[in-house]
């Protein structure tokens, strides 16, 4: 584990327990986890051998969805809700690199996030990152500390990769979510990824119970058509809600279609 100094922030961290922050960052070869994080995540790929495959598709499903947008859409305003672990090619890096005059605002309520969050907070200095210690459900906290960095009035990208899944069916996760979008003009995009369950894959929901019983925080799988409910009143972008590692992947010439991982995604735009 990488040495953190002692602060009231990372005074909250659990090394007791697994996280799934930590667990991701071991998958994708970071070095910010400890034991416990390792022993369960060594254990989930042994339920499910292509566990960390998710990591990695989620990672570059992100890459081209902020390069799309960039490019494409013109967005230089992003929304980062559920950020993770710094990594490479975090948002403001894939952004900043096309268009440096991106601003880019990051939201997270993990202890450990909040102890590296100065990685997160390098930018051009054309454009700004920030970086917010909050719940997703806290909406109005998010939005309102969001406009001191992003102009609420021009498109902005609300990206949520891999963390709706944390709100429970009991809390209506597509409300939250759409109340989010409400405060967004026309011509903001939403890039969701959420961990589904399928008849196809069913060693991941073995994993997933593994996790609940002894992971934290739990999370909630949806089947790819609930998770597509998100995008409802959006114009879907093709190829639609699909795995991570098939939205728009960059293949050289007749290289077959990449294999399906249980991390499903979609970009959408607001009219």
């Amino acid at each position: 584990m990488t040495s953190v100094t002692p602060t009231p922030e990372n005074s909250r961290i659990d090394i007791t327990q697994p996280h799934t922050a930590r667990i991701w960052n071991y998958w994708l070869g970071g070095k910010d986890h400890y034991e416990v994080d390792r022993a369960a995540g060594d254990r989930i790929r042994e339920l499910h051998p292509d566990i960390g495959e998710y990591a990695r598709a989620d990672r570059l499903f992100l890459g081209r969805a902020v390069t799309h947008l960039v490019t494409r859409a013109g967005i230089r305003q992003f929304l980062d809700i559920g950020t993770g672990l710094p990594t490479a090619d975090n948002t403001h890096e894939v952004a900043q690199r096309l268009a440096p005059d991106s601003r880019v605002v990051y939201v997270d309520n993990d202890p450990l996030v909040l102890a590296h969050a100065r990685a997160l907070l390098s930018s051009t200095p054309e454009g700004r990152t920030d970086y917010l210690d909050e719940d997703l459900r806290h909406t109005e906290a998010i939005l309102e500390h969001a406009e001191k960095t992003l102009d609420l009035a021009e498109p902005v990208a609300l990206m949520l990769l891999g963390v709706v899944i944390f709100v429970g069916d009991d809390e209506d996760p597509y409300a939250l979510v759409r109340r989010l979008l409400d405060r967004l003009p026309a011509g903001s995009h939403l890039v969701l990824s959420h961990t589904v369950t399928t008849p196809a894959m069913p060693d991941v929901d073995e994993a997933v119970r593994f996790w609940n019983e002894h992971g934290t925080p739990k999370l909630t799988q949806r089947t790819p058509e609930r998770v597509a409910r998100f995008f409802d009143g959006l114009e879907l972008l093709e190829p639609g809600v699909v795995s991570c590692s098939r939205w728009r992947p960059e293949r050289q010439g007749a290289e077959p279609e990449p294999a399906e991982v249980a991390m499903f995604g979609g970009v959408g735009r607001k009219h």
